[in-house]
């Protein structure tokens, strides 16, 4: 994770003279405080293959949009979070392409991890580069970068509120989601007590988490929705003390190397660290996390399938990017590079082109491509014309 000479050790400037608002206006709800953001947007995104590969990882990818997700990720956080207050953090063997789907992004905010060390050290990283810049009363919202949002200016209320409430309590405040279905890949939130208000956690009242479940598997996935558990869209807000004491005290895979990267050694950090998830090396363990479950149309990019719930679809439900004509067809994903695909008489299908390959399969067997990238040959896996320079 040794940063470049662009991504370590800048100059402060610019964003890093920011101050922070007086508490007591915080703690009145009359502003939100500066903000800053670390978004993660490594690794090359195996489940959306063909489409993700070195030279075009996930995060660069047009999935939801005609845009990369890193792009428009940045973007709908403006202008609460401008981009010279937003840290992205990526992998060396993508960050290239990274750097050049966000242009405007200032060089010294990609911090390019030279191994992937998981994304609870890539939170510890970013976070401790905005303590650096602005100190520790500086609100962070950690978010990863395959997330949609259908309102994006409800989704920037919702981080402004969640900010307020993260300084007043100095607790890291959770996005929370309203399940749809049980969905057992994601995270899973009991609510606890509310917190100093009678309104609920869609009408910007706050509660303590009582429980945190990461995977659960079907079974108990369907309980937690049937008792109420919320989503967590892994969004987190909270001042920069807060993360990084949380990390320090119940992150052992993290903590040994806190005391290096606040001295800024980067490397030696990244030496001493083992790859956890904040999921599960956080989320699971740590003794006090607060929800609020504000409404902003939340969906995770995650497999193929996620495409028909965050893409603009036709009245048979079909979605496309590209040159596509559905006749007859329903619940379609299609993503043409090239040429143009026609789908006739056919239902929840996933196909892709690209130049020299095109992808067909069912969206239900789109959701876990790992059995057949295994049985794949090297040179069927990524297709040599995707690898580039």
């Amino acid at each position: 994770m040794t940063p470049s000479r662009e991504t370590f050790g800048a100059g402060v400037g610019g964003a890093g003279t920011l101050t922070m608002a007086d508490p007591a206006l915080l703690a009145a709800d009359q502003g939100a405080p500066p903000i800053w953001a670390v978004v993660f947007a490594g690794g090359i995104g195996s489940r959306f293959w063909p489409l993700a590969t070195p030279a075009t990882p996930k995060p660069v990818l047009p999935l939801v949009g005609g845009r990369p997700l890193v792009a428009e990720s940045i973007d709908r956080l403006s202008p609460l979070i401008p981009a010279e207050r937003v840290l992205v953090v990526t992998s060396a063997d993508i960050a290239d392409a990274v750097r050049g789907a966000v242009p405007l992004l200032p060089p010294h905010n990609v911090l390019v991890e030279e191994r992937p060390v998981g994304t609870a050290a890539a939170m510890a990283w970013g976070v401790s580069e905005v303590r650096r810049r602005v100190g520790d009363d500086a609100i962070v919202c950690a978010m990863h970068v395959d997330l949609a949002a259908a309102f994006p200016a409800a989704l920037r209320d919702a981080i402004r509120r969640a900010a307020i409430v993260a300084a007043r309590e100095r607790a890291l405040v959770s996005l929370g989601v309203r399940p749809t279905r049980p969905e057992p890949s994601f995270g899973y939130m009991r609510i606890g007590a509310p917190i100093g208000t009678d309104e609920s956690l869609d009408r910007g009242g706050a509660a303590d988490v009582s429980e945190f479940v990461e995977k659960p598997g079907p079974e108990a996935a369907r309980a937690l929705v049937r008792d109420g558990a919320l989503w967590h869209s892994g969004m987190l807000i909270g001042p920069a003390r807060e993360f990084l004491d949380a990390l320090a005290l119940y992150v052992p895979e993290v903590s040994a190397g806190l005391s290096m990267l606040a001295a800024g050694n980067v490397a030696g950090f990244a030496a001493n660290v083992r790859p956890v998830s904040i999921e599960r090396g956080l989320l699971e363990r740590m003794g006090r996390l607060v929800v609020m479950a504000p409404e902003f149309g939340w969906d995770d990019v995650g497999t193929w399938a996620a495409l028909r719930r965050v893409r603009e679809l036709d009245d048979a439900g079909n979605g496309a990017l590209g040159d596509v004509h559905f006749v007859d067809a329903t619940g379609n994903v299609a993503h043409a590079e090239r040429g143009t695909v026609v789908m006739f008489g056919v239902s929840r299908l996933l196909v892709v082109t690209r130049p020299g390959i095109t992808f067909v399969t069912t969206l239900d067997r789109a959701a876990d491509l790992k059995p057949l990238l295994d049985s794949l040959p090297g040179s069927g896996r990524i297709h040599p014309d995707s690898l580039g320079g």
